[in-house]
């Protein structure tokens, strides 16, 4: 093994550890936020992978771990949903990966078409600024990405254009 490869090759063991000890998503009640430029995409403020924030900024994972603000808990939402897709995060990205895919087809018409038109996206960006969503949903995870997944991609479309992305 070369001296370039031992990065890619420690995040490759880093990345399964994550995936495999990753506590199921119910028994959590906060995920720590992490600074990584190589999970934290470019034009994104954070990420979640399962059960960690990620972020490429050392001051945002500050205020992520900090204080519960709009972009704590649009990825809190995630963690709601993980729990409604049958409590695992292997379930919800899969899910994810599928709308992702499946909304491909219009990046012509959407900016970044594969997340926005995302129902799991949908729901967080509805309700990030809504700090007790989570309460409300606590119990059972956070539902209406599914109510979403059944709109037609042009139905979806016009939501994200209201909520102004």
């Amino acid at each position: 093994m070369t001296v370039s490869q031992l990065p890619s090759f420690f995040f490759t063991l880093n990345l399964l550890k994550l995936i495999f000890r990753a506590p199921k998503p119910a028994t959590m009640t906060d995920m720590p936020a992490m600074v990584s430029r190589l999970w934290s995409r470019k034009g994104y403020s954070a990420m979640t992978v399962f059960g960690h924030i990620f972020t490429s900024q050392q001051d945002t994972a500050d205020v992520l771990n900090g204080r519960f603000g709009a972009l704590k808990n649009h990825e809190m939402i995630h963690l709601r949903q993980a729990q409604s897709t049958g409590n695992s995060w292997f379930r919800f990205y899969v899910r994810y990966f599928w709308y992702s895919l499946s909304a491909l087809r219009y990046f012509r018409r959407c900016h970044n078409a594969a997340y926005y038109l995302n129902p799991f996206e949908i729901e967080a960006y509805t309700h990030m600024h809504d700090l007790h969503y989570l309460d409300r949903c606590a119990d059972q995870g956070a539902q209406e990405w599914r109510r979403y997944a059944r709109m037609k991609l042009s139905e979806r479309l016009e939501i994200v254009r209201q909520l102004g992305y």
